[in-house]
C-alpha cells in the first residue's frame, strides 16, 4: 500500500468510482462519467463522497475528473476504465490505477486489499467511450424522431 507523510502522520486515500454516495453504493466502472468519487482512508476509516462535476461535460471529461481526484490527494484509484488523458495525469502524479471493480464500494476496497484487482500501466479505453447511447450526440431517439418532412400533417 502506498502511504504519504503529511505532518508526521501517514495517510493513504483510496478512491472508488461510484453511482452514489458512501461505502454501500454500487461501483461505476466509467471513471470520467461516474456520479461520485468515494474516498476512503483505511487508517482513519474516514469516508468522503465527492460529486463528479465533470460527469456531464461535453468535452475534456477525463481531464476534469482527474483534477478532482488530484485535489482530493488520492493515492489509489479503483475503477473500470480510464482514458489516455486522465491516465497521463495519474501517471505524472504517481496515482496507482487499478481496474476490475465489482459490486459495492466496500467490496471494491476489499478486492483491492486482497490483491484481486489489476494495476494498469497504460490507458484501457479511448477518449469519449464512457458516454452512453449516441456518444452524447443528439437526443438519443435513434432516428425515431418524426422530423419535419414534406407534406407532414396533411
Amino acid at each position: 500500500m502506498v502511504t504519504k507523510e503529511t505532518g508526521g502522520v501517514k495517510r493513504m486515500n483510496i478512491c472508488v468510482t461510484a453511482s452514489g454516495e458512501g461505502l454501500d453504493s454500487e461501483v461505476d466502472p466509467r471513471f470520467g462519467r461516474c456520479s461520485y468519487f468515494v474516498i476512503y482512508n483505511p487508517e482513519t476509516r474516514h469516508v468522503e463522497s465527492i460529486s463528479n462535476a465533470a460527469a456531464f461535460t461535453s468535452g475534456g471529461t477525463g481531464i476534469k475528473a482527474a483534477e478532482i481526484i488530484a485535489n482530493a490527494e488520492v493515492d489509489v484509484l479503483l475503477t473500470g476504465t480510464v482514458g489516455p488523458n486522465a491516465f497521463s495525469i495519474f501517471s505524472e502524479l504517481g496515482i496507482d490505477v487499478q481496474v476490475g471493480i465489482k459490486g459495492t464500494v466496500q467490496e471494491a476496497i476489499r478486492q483491492y486489499k486482497a490483491g484481486e484487482l489489476q494495476s494498469i500501466r497504460s490507458p484501457n479505453t479511448t477518449p469519449g467511450s464512457g458516454m452512453k447511447k449516441g456518444n452524447g450526440m443528439g437526443r438519443g431517439m435513434k432516428g425515431g424522431g418524426m422530423g419535419r418532412g414534406i407534406d407532414r400533417g396533411k
